[in-house]
Parts: C-alpha cells; structure tokens; sequence
C-alpha cells in the first residue's frame, strides 16, 4: 500500500513537472510571436528587457534561497568565458529574428536542423566519428526539415517563409550547436554550477547587446512608436515581462524536466508541446498547415526521438565522483544541464545538450 502510494505521488510529480515544461515553453514562443507581430522593428530592445528580466530574477531568487549563488564577478573569469557568451547571444539574435520571420507553427521546421548540426559540431570537437544509428537519424530529420522548406504552389505569399528567415534558423541552430560544444568547457569557470554560468551569459550578453541595439536605432524607433496612436505599447511591455519571467521558470522547468524524468520522457513531453505548438499557431495566429509541413514536423520528431532512444540505450559509464565545489550536487541527484536542443529556454538561458558521441 505504501509502495503504491509513493507510485502515485512520483507519477504526480512527474506529470506536474512536465506540464509546467511545457505550459512556459509554449507561452515562451506564442507570447515572443505577438510581441514580435506588434512591434518588428524592435528585436534586439525585446531580447535585452527578457535578459534584464533574467538577471534580476536571478538576483532576486539568490536572495531568497542559499541554493542559487551567483559568481563574484571577476574580470579574468569574465575573459575566459567570452567564447560562450559571443556564441549565446549571437544565437539568442538569430533565433529572435528567424521566429519574427517565420509562422509560429512553423518555427519548428526553421530551426529543424539543430540535431544534425549538433551532432556534426560534437563530432568534430571530440575528433569521434558518430555511429551508423545515429547518422540514420540526423538524416531522417535533415530529410524532415528539407521537406518542410520545399517551396509550394498551395501556400499564399503571406505565408511563404523568407530565404532571409530561413538562413536565421540555420545560423540559429549553427550557433545553438556551438555553445552545446563551449558549455562542457566553461562550466569549470564557474564552478561546475549551470547557475552561475547561467548568470553569467546573461549578464554578459546584456553588455554585449546593449551596444547593438543603440547601433540599429531602437530606442529612436520606440520613441517613434510611442508617439504613434496606432501602436499598442502594452502588448511590447507586458510581453516583455512575461517572457522575462516564463523565460526563467523555462530554465528551472528544463532543470526539473530532466532531474525528475528521464530524457526519454523529457524528449517525449517536447515532441507533445511541438505538437500542441503547431495546433495553437494554426488556432490563434492563422498559420497554415501543408500535408507537406506536417510530414516534415513528423520527420524532426521521429528523427529526434529515436536520436533520444539510441543516446539513452548505449550504456553509460558510471558518473564521477562529486566534486567539493560543485555547488548544485545535492543529495544523490545533480542538477545538470537541460538536454533539449530544441528548446526555446533559448530565449533567456540557452543551455542545449551535450551531445557524446
């Protein structure tokens, strides 16, 4: 009786765990649509308010728990993680601008090619040649994402994609596998904690953005909007501070996802909120749905969960022992990092898998 309780109370957690995933993953894109939608010419001011929201969560939940210790900021630490932070936010911009380009049903097929490119980078950076199984779903998903640019006489202009968008969602997912590669290497920087890596991408990449957005004249383009009666600043303000916050929670959600399941049920939970995202981009945004564009959605997901099965059914070496300074190893668990390549947590904490071949 005791043993079926502590069932229902682990199935409960589970299910609670994978719901809230999703739930900020899929307000994370449709949110970044409409804010995007109403105010185009303001990218960059979008994605800096959410990484500003981002570090003062993170200042914020310091505060209130021991668990969450930022970095001293020192400037030599700041040096040697300049690689990964260029590559985050270079990223984060080219995955702002492809969803602003793209149909909210369809940016799953934009960035189809995070996995093989992932997998191609790890390659490379481990100098290990990949396995026959997993080069079979590489494939499988190149060949999803190929049938889902296809060009089609049946789709209106209006909802054609932009060669311009498209080459967004490559260099997205070009850049989404490099900073998979550059994690490993710079998690001992920060004192193996994703936290403090976490903070310190997003405090870097306000630095590095900030200069950017002067240079493509946003704020001279907000204050021309703001005096324009035909815009509606409440939707840039309050879609700001939603996917500020929904962009953290996404972080701890991603954290949970994967210490309370396993990644074959965290990559099963993201295959269903892909399935729900294209539903609610069809409901609420008009986008239209090909047999071709649902062939290609269903391609990625085969592709990428059997990916998940092959990586979860190789045997796995035992893990080292715990680090003293490791200061999110508690108990017998360890919060790692998130492994979902495709998740749209790159919005505030982009923090793919780490792909070994």
């Amino acid at each position: 009786m005791a043993s079926s309780s502590r069932c229902d109370a682990y199935t409960l957690k589970v299910a609670a765990v994978v719901s809230f995933y999703m739930t900020a993953a899929l307000v994370m894109v449709f949110v970044n649509k409409a804010v995007l939608n109403n105010s185009p010419d303001l990218p960059l001011l979008f994605l800096l308010l959410q990484l500003i929201i981002a570090v003062v969560l993170l200042h914020a939940s310091a505060a209130i728990t021991s668990r969450v210790e930022l970095p001293k900021l020192e400037l030599q630490t700041a040096r040697k993680l300049v690689p990964v932070v260029s590559v985050n936010i270079i990223g984060l911009v080219f995955n702002t601008l492809c969803l602003r380009g793209v149909e909210a049903s369809f940016f799953q097929i934009a960035r189809g090619l995070n996995l093989p490119l992932t997998i191609f980078v790890s390659s490379i950076h481990t100098h290990s040649k990949p396995s026959s199984r997993v080069i079979l779903a590489a494939a499988v998903v190149t060949f999803g994402f190929l049938m889902g640019v296809a060009p089609s006489s049946t789709l209106p202009t209006s909802s054609i994609p932009s060669t311009l968008s498209l080459f967004y969602g490559f260099l997205s997912s070009v850049f989404i596998a490099l900073h998979a590669v550059l994690i490993k290497s710079s998690l001992p920087y920060c004192n193996n904690s994703t936290i403090q890596l976490a903070y310190w991408t997003n405090l870097g990449s306000v630095a590095l953005l900030l200069p950017f957005v002067f240079l493509h004249g946003e704020f001279s383009i907000l204050e021309d909007l703001v005096h324009d009666s035909t815009w509606d600043p409440n939707v840039y303000l309050w879609g700001s501070l939603i996917t500020g916050i929904f962009g953290f929670l996404l972080c701890v959600a991603g954290l949970l996802s994967i210490k309370v399941t396993s990644p074959i049920t965290h990559m099963f939970s993201s295959a269903a909120r892909t399935v729900i995202q294209t539903v609610l981009g069809v409901w609420l945004f008009n986008d239209i749905l090909t047999a071709n564009r649902a062939a290609s959605i269903l391609l990625i997901l085969l592709g990428t969960m059997y990916y998940t099965w092959i990586k979860s059914a190789e045997t796995v070496a035992p893990p080292p022992p715990r680090r003293q300074n490791d200061v999110e190893a508690l108990g017998n668990g360890r919060v790692g990092i998130p492994k979902d390549p495709d998740s749209e947590m790159t919005i505030i904490f982009n923090a793919p898998e780490e792909d070994k071949q």
